[in-house]
This record gives structure tokens, sequence and C-alpha cells, in this order.
């Protein structure tokens, strides 16, 4: 099993204020660095009746926001991007879009928080890649700009504002009691795929212990992935015996998902649970198994965590078994809108977790064979995950 990594505990910032929801639809792709703003509203006013009628303020300057994801390829972050244009152009916003070249680019990252400060954005959204592009936050809101991580919590979390999220940690367990029930008491052979092995992310240690806590696997601690023992028992469901035979980064993309699966089936061609840190690696994990002669769905069992279109699609195929699903449109989309608030005058929004630590922008399990030992989310089917998908 590939070493342990370590991170600082998960948590989340709070903030004071009222936020209302709303799910927006996407529209077209975004290019890195782009910026887009709303049109200035037509005037309707009449003429003046007289010439001594003083002449109209001019119009304000727009309030500017940079939304900066980890990459521009992931179908997530794509979806993230279209929502934020979306509200931006509803509300009257300059948005400026950027990202890192690729998943791992914290100097594109810290690139573009600067960028955003010289221009005196009045906020960013960000899904930080790691803690070296803490500092530039900082930075950012010493210079009078709100910040809000998007889907991935800083670490430490009060890095920034506040964090819109799913609950990954909880996203993870829902997955991991659904395989349990699916084992009944069956020996789970598990390979993990996850992003890194070389930094810590919160959204990367969080799925993947949560997936083993769900199983009942006793975890060490959540920070730290691969420190837990590689054989024992799981509890949840009729519980059962279970070895971990692999702990693979994948750079969370298809091509990672596959060269990682190929590497865990050479350890091991046992294997009958993958779990996967997204949904593109899961299609690269299917490739690897189906090129082992393993049967999907029966002989082995693909978890994974995102909810995209194409993810609950290859639900419904029975390509990938269960997926939870999270909503980076609305999470972009709150986002925007909580900042345009706050430049106008209006008050930060405040968590709505249960545990009050962070705003909550839901999950739901989507599975076409559910399990009574899911009790992290609520079970849909993939038609009513692909009815809400983002992708």
């Amino acid at each position: 099993m590939a070493r342990a990594f370590t991170g600082r505990r998960l948590a989340y910032v709070a903030s004071a204020g009222v936020l209302a929801l709303g799910l927006a639809a996407c529209g077209g792709s975004s290019d890195s660095g782009s910026s887009s703003s709303a049109p200035a509203p037509e005037s309707s006013s009449a003429a003046p009746e007289s010439s001594s009628a003083e002449p109209a303020p001019a119009p304000a300057d727009p309030v500017k926001v940079t939304l900066i994801t980890k990459d521009s390829t992931n179908p997530f972050f794509v979806a993230m991007q279209e929502g934020a244009k979306e509200a931006a152009a509803a509300s009257g916003v300059e948005l400026t879009v950027g990202s890192g070249s690729a998943e791992g680019d914290d100097a594109g990252q810290i690139a573009l928080i600067e960028q955003a400060i010289a221009r005196g954005d009045a906020g960013i959204l960000i899904t930080p890649i790691s803690v070296n592009v803490n500092a530039a936050i900082e930075q950012a809101r010493a210079a009078g700009l709100y910040v809000i991580a998007l889907d991935t919590p800083t670490d430490p979390p009060d890095v920034v504002d506040i964090t819109f999220a799913t609950d990954n940690c909880l996203a993870g367990e829902a997955i991991g009691q659904w395989a349990a029930g699916w084992l009944n008491g069956d020996k789970a052979t598990i390979a993990r795929l996850v992003i890194f092995n070389d930094r810590m992310v919160s959204v990367d240690y969080c799925r993947d212990n949560g997936f083993l806590k769900g199983m009942g696997i006793d975890v060490v601690d959540g920070t730290i992935m691969g420190d837990e023992a590689e054989t024992g028992t799981y509890s949840t469901g009729a519980g059962g015996d279970y070895e971990i035979v692999c702990l693979e980064a994948t750079g969370a993309n298809q091509e990672g998902g596959r060269t990682g699966m190929e590497k865990c089936l050479a350890a091991n061609s046992d294997i009958n649970v993958v779990y996967t840190i997204n949904e593109p690696t899961a299609f690269g994990a299917a490739e690897a198994l189906k090129g082992a002669g393993k049967k999907i769905g029966e002989d082995v069992i693909i978890v994974s965590v995102d909810g995209g279109l194409a993810g609950v699609e290859a639900v419904k195929a029975g390509e990938i078994q269960a997926t939870s699903q999270q909503y980076p449109l609305l999470m972009a989309k709150l986002g925007v809108e909580a900042i345009k608030a706050i430049a106008d005058g209006g008050a930060p929004p405040s968590p709505t977790s249960a545990n009050g630590e962070f705003f909550d922008t839901g999950v739901k399990l989507c599975t076409e064979t559910p399990q009574d030992t899911v009790t992290a989310a609520e079970q849909w089917t993939a038609q009513q995950c692909i009815d809400n998908a983002w992708g």
C-alpha cells in the first residue's frame, strides 16, 4: 500500500448573515482568465423638461469577482464556471474566470489571486489546490477582498471568509455505507484511487476516510490517508473481513484512474471494491477492470463522488454502482450572489450545515440498487440524479 500522508484536521469557517438558496441552469463553457459581465441596463427615462435639470450621475462601476478553479477541463469545474457566469450576467457582476493549467498548479492560482487584488475586485471564489495558496489568499483578504472557498476547504479553514461546499466527508461516508450493504458480509478487497500522494488536500482525505468510516473501518486520524490497518473487519451492515490492496494517486483524471487501477490489479487481481475520488477517475478504473476481464457490478463494484451528468448516466448504465452527487453550479451561483450582496452593503453569508461550520450545498446518493445501510444521504435513482445533474 502507498505511504501515508498527512494534513491538518478538516473544519469549515463560520460567518454571520443569511443567504437564500436557488439553483440555476448553466450556459456555455469559459476560457481560463476570461472576463464577463452583464450589459448596462437600457435607459427608459424621458428627456429633461428644462435645460436647468441636473445631469444624470455616472453609472457606478460594476462589482468585480474572480472565480479560480483547479483546472478548466474537469467537468465539475467547467460546470462551476458556467454557474458563476450565469449568476454574474443576472446580477450585473463583472466576472473573471481563471484556473491553474492542471490539477496541482499552485503557481497559476496564486498569479490569478494577485491579479484580482491588482484589479480591485470585491471578492474571490476559489477551489484551492493546496496550502501553498494560503499566503496569497491572506493577502487578498488584507486588501479588502471577500474570499469564499468552493467545494474544497482551505487548510486551516479560516484562511477564507467562508466555505460553500458539499460535506465531502459525508459524501464519502454514504458510498462506504452503500458498499458495505452490497457486500452483505462478503470479504472486501479494496482499491482506493485518490488525487495526490505528495500533498494534502482536504477534499482528498475527507472523501477517502469518509468512505472507510462508512464501511465501518477504523480510521486512526481523519486527516491522514493510509494509516489505517491494511487488514481487519468492517462493521457496517452484516460486517466482514477487509483487505486494502492499494492507495494510488491518480490526479483525479481518467488516465490516472486507468493506470492506478492497473497497478492495483497487478498487486491483487481479486479486488472487488473500488473507491474513486471522482467520476473521471472511475471511468479510467472501469477501463482497466474490463481489460482484466472483470464484470463491473458482478465481480467488482465502483463507487465515486461528484454526480455529473456523465457520472450518473454511468450509474444508470451499470458502469458505476453508486456515486454521491454534488452541486457545483449552486456553489458558484451562491458565491457570486454573496459577494455582490456584500459589495452592495448587505450582510455576509452564514453557515447552514448541521454542525454550523460551513455553508452546505447538499448531497444525494445516486444508485440503481439502494441499500438499507445508507444513512448519510438520501438515496436517489439514477434518473432522479440525471434530472438534477450538471455537466
